[in-house]
């Protein structure tokens, strides 16, 4: 019997940059702190003969082409997370149209690869979102959340759960653009990965992967690298940020991927869904 597909993709950023570590009062001397989390990554991803998306923020593919040429030759896909991980409504229209071209450029001349998909940091896009994917190159984007409103954080906005045109997600988005959104708890509608899968457990993120796949929806997780480290003490960086990390994350990733599914990158689902 054939597994059902499931998606657990990598957002390939630092520590240093989140924006709990930017606004911080303190530093530290590393700024590539999440690095070896990649290399970790890929080790259990090969374990589990899984398949992802690493959306890159580009910097790190200007640094580190070396890691990027290790993801795809390992068989993953890779998109971008913009390029230097800023929050693109901070920005103004011209800048968001920069970060979004200016990453894809980068990475394809890095890669040699088509670069196709696209997340936004912290899942925050602007109204102008969709279009400027379009008119910059890309294919679909995984930066919509359809969990409910969570104060300080996000949510309440979207409601769309399973693959579809974006406009079909956003009323007036481009419909060349496929959303692909990021899996929630049915019911609950809280968000069933990231942050999430180290306040709850395996047990919540297992539980929902399989209500969704009840529903025909191919759930789709994320994890950042420096998740998987041990991670420097930085004054100012609430404890939430380090709950669970390292050790605790790099045994639940691996329960993850050897669970029930068929682990596979995100631009398959726009060819089967």
């Amino acid at each position: 019997m054939d597994r059902p597909n499931a998606v657990l993709s990598v957002d390939m950023e630092w520590f240093s940059h989140i924006p709990a570590y930017r606004n911080a009062r303190g530093s530290m001397t590393e700024n590539d702190v999440g690095r070896s989390g990649v290399e970790l990554l890929l080790e259990l991803f090969g374990n589990a003969d899984a398949t992802s998306t690493f959306f890159v923020v580009a910097k790190i593919a200007e640094r580190h082409p070396e890691l990027l040429s290790r993801i795809l030759e390992s068989g993953h896909e890779i998109g971008s997370h913009t390029y230097d991980h800023v929050h693109l409504t901070e920005v103004d229209e011209n800048d968001r149209h920069e970060q979004l071209q200016a990453s894809r450029e980068t990475l394809e001349d890095a890669t040699g690869a088509s670069v196709t998909g696209f997340r936004a940091p912290s899942f925050d896009i602007a109204e102008d979102h969709f279009e400027t994917l379009d008119v910059t190159g890309y294919d679909y984007d995984s930066s919509i959340v359809p969990c409910r409103s969570i104060p300080g954080w996000y949510g309440g906005t979207h409601t769309v759960q399973r693959p579809v045109p974006a406009d079909q997600a956003v009323d007036g988005a481009s419909s060349s653009i496929t959303e692909l959104p990021v899996a929630v708890m049915p019911g609950l509608r809280l968000p069933l990965t990231g942050t999430w899968l180290r306040f709850f457990g395996v047990r919540y993120v297992l539980w929902g992967m399989r209500l969704l796949s009840h529903r025909g929806i191919t759930p789709i997780l994320y994890v950042h690298p420096w998740e998987l480290v041990d991670l420097p003490a930085v004054d100012g960086v609430p404890r939430r940020v380090y709950w669970r990390t390292g050790a605790w994350m790099r045994r639940a990733i691996t329960r993850i991927l050897n669970s029930r599914f068929a682990f596979v990158p995100m631009r398959s689902l726009t060819e089967t869904d």
